[in-house]
């Protein structure tokens, strides 16, 4: 059995990064050789197994062609005699299609880089590895996430592999992708350290409006320029998922009710602007349209419809009266969950520091709210009169708990 350490594993180990999962290649054995040996089949498109002790998985060296459209139009081929080569050639990158030999005793060996992925590493140099690439729609918005893991570190596309994207946005196989697979793309790059990256890629690959419509309409629609320096709001939501990946890191929770909270502004009349009077209510609709399409998790979709309605009123805490304050945190449900007025308060001060010369900005309101909503939080039924009964044990509640938000303010006066 010849195997071979491949794809990432390989990749972060020569950019210094502590490698993720390690995926091996298994060259010149069947399926019927790798069970005789004790490894489990696992795989449903292709043979991957895993081994018997470690759990770590082997596949066999294969080729693929393409059969149909979309990501799962392929006929694998996992023949014995399929080599390396032939294996690391079907890759997307050529970063991702470096193996390294590994000895019996499971000692590294010499690196197999047919396709120059060491010399794009050391570029900095996100590129495909052949035309194969065009194949799979997929490996656009791959590029992309890649991009917002790695633009940090001085990657940028690969000008060929910028073209052949545009070509595949162009031929409309984008729209055909399964929605799991595009959300599962867009998670993971917006628990990335950049996921700026992400959006401008495919903005720039014109593959945006074909997968996120909703976010491509922002690129383009002006801000006030004394609110919004960057005055182009999709450029505005690119500093604002930054933002929330700097607080917030690898939070994708966070970063999707950031990805989302001005999509209201893309509906904006075109002679209300800059201004965007009502965009916070604008914005349910095409928030809903998006997750329906993406299948969004629910958590995911309640937090950016709170933050799409309520980051404006965060943003003039201070002019709220306590009344208002409580009934805000009703409409959060942040007294049955707490936890939702937390991670709002971080996606407002996202969506503040996420502007021209706001990035090092306080943001006060945050504290405000979180000291307000622990005040409120402080009051129990237990407190209340034992003379109250059905409804009026809520409106018991609602007046104790904005005389306790209203306490709080009077005490930070004070202090």
């Amino acid at each position: 059995m010849k195997t071979y350490l491949v794809g990432g594993a390989v990749r972060d180990s020569l950019l210094g990064r502590e490698p993720g999962d390690r995926d091996y290649v298994v060259v010149g054995q069947d399926p019927a050789a790798m069970e005789a040996a004790g490894f489990k089949p696992v795989g449903r498109d292709f043979p991957v197994f895993l081994h018997p002790d470690t759990g770590e998985e082997y596949a066999l060296a294969r080729t693929e062609r393409k059969s149909g459209r979309g990501y799962r139009g392929f006929v694998v081929d996992a023949d014995p005699s399929v080599t390396l080569e032939e294996d690391l050639g079907r890759r997307d990158f050529t970063i991702n299609a470096i193996a390294r030999e590994l000895h019996d005793d499971g000692s590294p060996g010499v690196l197999v880089d047919p396709h120059g992925g060491v010399r794009d590493l050391e570029a900095r140099l996100l590129r495909h590895v052949g035309p194969a690439f065009e194949e799979d729609p997929l490996r656009v918005l791959r590029a992309a996430r890649f991009m917002a893991r790695f633009a940090p570190m001085g990657f940028r596309v690969a000008d060929e592999t910028m073209a052949l994207m545009r070509r595949m946005a162009a031929s409309g196989e984008l729209s055909e992708l399964v929605p799991e697979r595009v959300w599962q793309e867009l998670r993971r790059a917006l628990a990335s350290e950049r996921p700026s990256a992400f959006l401008r890629t495919l903005h720039d690959a014109h593959a945006l409006g074909p997968v996120l419509p909703e976010l491509e309409a922002l690129y383009g629609v002006p801000q006030r320029a004394e609110f919004h320096p960057e005055v182009d709001t999709g450029v505005h939501v690119e500093m604002v998922c930054d933002m929330a990946a700097q607080l917030a890191p690898g939070d994708d929770l966070i970063g999707f009710a950031a990805l989302t909270h001005d999509l209201g502004k893309a509906l904006t009349p075109e002679h209300v602007l800059p201004g965007h009077i009502g965009h916070e209510q604008a914005g349910i609709a095409p928030l809903q349209a998006l997750c329906t399409r993406l299948r969004v998790p629910v958590e995911h979709h309640q937090l950016a419809r709170i933050a799409c309605i309520e980051h404006l009123n965060v943003h003039r805490f201070d002019q709220l009266r306590a009344s208002t304050v409580v009934d805000l945190i009703g409409r959060c449900d942040g007294f049955r969950k707490p936890e939702r007025i937390a991670q709002l308060a971080r996606v407002c001060e996202a969506d503040k520091r996420g502007r021209g010369g706001n990035d090092t900005a306080d943001y006060p309101q945050a504290r405000a709210l979180l000291a307000a909503h622990a005040a409120a939080m402080r009051v129990r039924a237990s407190d209340l009169s034992p003379n109250l009964t059905g409804a009026a044990i809520g409106e018991g509640m609602r007046r104790a708990r904005i005389a306790a938000v209203t306490a709080n303010r009077a005490n930070d006066v004070d202090a």
